[in-house]
């Protein structure tokens, strides 16, 4: 079983540059997003941006990953790959980004609405988003990593919304994906237990209707089964000794 990786504070500085990189990316994706702009404009401006500050898309070439953004729209859970689609308006744009800085990755994500969107696709992104401050809470050092899914799916369930099961948050740092695997779901009290220098990505993926999903091509692209709109929002955390410090956060100290 692979070892949780526990950082250093140079680590930790370096995670902090990283996680700074990725949410600038994910910023300038989501002031991107408007009716008759294509994915793959979004996808090469921000592979521009990166590389402009010295990093690396981290998720381009990733297990064969074809390009530097997962732009995932409406029905689409994770794992969109950019292209000639046009956003229109009342599309539901979700947009995962990595960047990779100085040996260390910083992963996050948001959903962001295109145009005037409809109330009820306002609310489920409100709603995601705010299910990641709720499950991060619990990320508090004695806990165990259960508590934050367990979090999440408390606060989801509470509007009618699903969670997204065949998906989950993972230690992140010098690789894209470290253990331990964070589930946005299940009873509180299991796992590891949070210890300070622990780096997390934790990302809530949520349905509007049936949790369950299916791919489309066979290796990336994942929709809802019922077609039901989805959400997903995603930090990068550092546990410390008292509540979690959110490395993705931009210029300003602010995530999206």
């Amino acid at each position: 079983m692979e070892m949780i990786s526990i950082k250093s504070h140079k680590e930790i500085e370096k995670m902090r540059a990283a996680g700074r990189l990725t949410a600038q990316a994910r910023k300038l994706a989501g002031s991107l997003v408007r009716p008759g702009i294509t994915t793959g404009e979004i996808d090469r401006a921000v592979r521009r941006f990166i590389e402009n500050h010295g990093g690396k898309p981290s998720f381009l070439g990733l297990y064969g990953f074809p390009a530097s953004t997962c732009i995932s729209v409406n029905e689409v859970v994770i794992h969109g790959i950019p292209g000639s689609r046009k956003l229109k308006e009342g599309d539901v744009v979700s947009i995962d980004v990595g960047a990779y800085l100085d040996g260390f990755h910083g992963d996050c994500a948001a959903t962001f609405p295109c145009g005037e969107v409809s109330e009820e696709a306002g609310k489920l992104i409100e709603v995601t988003r705010q299910s990641f401050f709720e499950g991060i809470r619990n990320a508090c050092v004695g806990g165990r990593v259960s508590d934050v899914g367990h979090g999440v799916q408390q606060y989801v369930e509470s509007f009618g919304y699903s969670v997204v099961r065949e998906f989950v948050g993972h230690g992140v740092g010098r690789k894209m994906h470290e253990a331990p695997e964070v589930p946005n779901y299940g009873p509180a009290g299991h796992g590891p237990r949070f210890q300070p220098g622990m780096t997390l990505a934790v990302e809530p993926m949520v349905c509007m209707g049936d949790w369950h999903v299916k791919n489309l091509d066979g290796q990336w692209t994942t929709v809802s089964v019922d077609g039901s709109l989805t959400a997903h929002y995603e930090n990068t955390i550092l546990i410390t000794d008292g509540e979690p410090e959110l490395l993705t956060v931009d210029e300003n100290g602010e995530p999206a």
